[in-house]
């Protein structure tokens, strides 16, 4: 019996770990535990999205909670050690960049047990950014890579990683959304938001580049003041953007915009709905990049680089510099946008978790581990 332990920690956890769960089913000789490191614990962030997605309850979860990026990460180790030494897994999976990924992946190393990384590869060659470091560092020290694009695959020839670790699978991501989709139809939300198809913006910020300077959130806004002309802006905050907005003491003039809705942060089923029917997204987010590539609607990515390159190549993803006229520069551009069906990234399939136990039931064949 192959024993796995998969760990989550954050919402983009939640989309990848679903269809990973569910793909092990298919082997009796895969046993799997998930731990939920508590990274996002409150309701809108994590139980709802356990519940959407068909996640079963988490075997373990951690409650770690917030906390600066060595604080987080240091808890997370602490307490994810003990999950390890009471199970003893053959593999600690890992998906995407966050905290708990690196965290996670540097206690099953130090114990001897090996590490795969789900989403492995990816690069915006930008080390300011707290995830582009915890992507390095989980990829060097990973066992089994997996890689959802072809850009993934250069960036880990190029580091040296030994080819035989290395799986291009596609994206675990797009296997959520496209088994999601048509339950995601049935949301109602833009009744309950007083929305007209393709005739709104959806915005998501949170990255501390976007929401932690007020000279860049100023400049931000006052995009945004003039797209507000045009049509309306859904913005549903991260917490971490509504709390910095009030320490900035722009409150008041984010409120006082007309037309721009601001609900509280919504469960996956509600937000991709909201996604598929907008006229485009405005984004810092690395998933949504993606998963707007497959629902064909216009993206801007508010930041100079991405490590997805493949949405902007094969997709609907354009860059903005944080300025306000190349963002509305941006805004103009993809407002006319027509995406092309045909481009689609290679592997995005709907079928990239059933590969990746494909390939650990093969690995369990060959260490004779099937039946042990």
């Amino acid at each position: 019996m192959l024993k796995i332990v998969n760990v989550c920690g954050a919402r983009p956890n939640f989309m990848k770990i679903a269809p990973l769960v569910r793909a092990y089913r298919q082997y009796a000789s895969i046993h799997s535990l998930l731990v939920h490191t508590g990274q996002h614990y409150d309701e809108t962030m994590s139980e709802l999205f356990f519940r959407q997605l068909s996640i079963p309850e988490p075997d373990i979860n951690l409650g770690v909670g917030s906390g600066s990026h060595a604080a987080q990460t240091a808890e997370i180790m602490k307490r994810f050690e003990p999950v390890l030494e009471d199970h003893r897994p053959d593999w600690v999976v890992v998906v995407g960049d966050v905290n708990s990924t690196l965290a996670c992946a540097l206690v099953a190393t130090k114990l001897g047990v090996k590490v795969a990384h789900v989403e492995a590869g990816l690069r915006s060659f930008d080390r300011t950014m707290p995830e582009e470091v915890n992507r390095l560092l989980t990829d060097s020290i990973a066992d089994l890579l997996f890689v959802s694009e072809p850009s993934g695959l250069e960036n880990l020839k190029r580091e040296g990683i030994d080819n035989e670790k290395v799986h291009f699978v596609g994206n675990v991501m797009i296997d959520t959304l496209m088994r999601n989709r048509a339950k995601a139809d049935e949301s109602s939300v833009l009744v309950e938001l007083g929305l007209r198809p393709r005739e709104y913006v959806v915005v998501t910020l949170h990255r501390p580049s976007n929401v932690d300077s007020p000279e860049t959130f100023r400049t931000i806004l006052d995009a945004f003041e003039r797209i507000l002309e045009d049509m309306p802006i859904v913005f549903p905050m991260h917490p971490r953007t509504r709390r910095n907005i009030a320490e900035m003491g722009m409150g008041r003039r984010v409120t006082s915009l007309s037309g721009l809705h601001i609900p509280e942060p919504m469960g996956y089923l509600d937000f991709l709905k909201l996604m598929a029917e907008c006229a485009l997204v405005m984004t810092d987010s690395g998933g949504i990049q993606e998963e707007t590539t497959i629902l064909e609607v216009p993206c801007v990515t508010l930041r100079e680089s991405t490590e997805r390159p493949v949405t902007i190549t094969h997709g609907t993803n354009r860059l903005a510099r944080l300025e306000t006229t190349a963002i509305l520069e941006a805004y103009v551009d993809r407002r006319t946008y027509r995406p092309d069906p045909a481009r689609k990234p290679e592997l995005w399939d709907g079928h990239a978790a059933e590969r990746i136990a494909a390939v650990f039931q093969q690995t369990g064949l060959r260490r004779g581990a099937v039946g042990r």
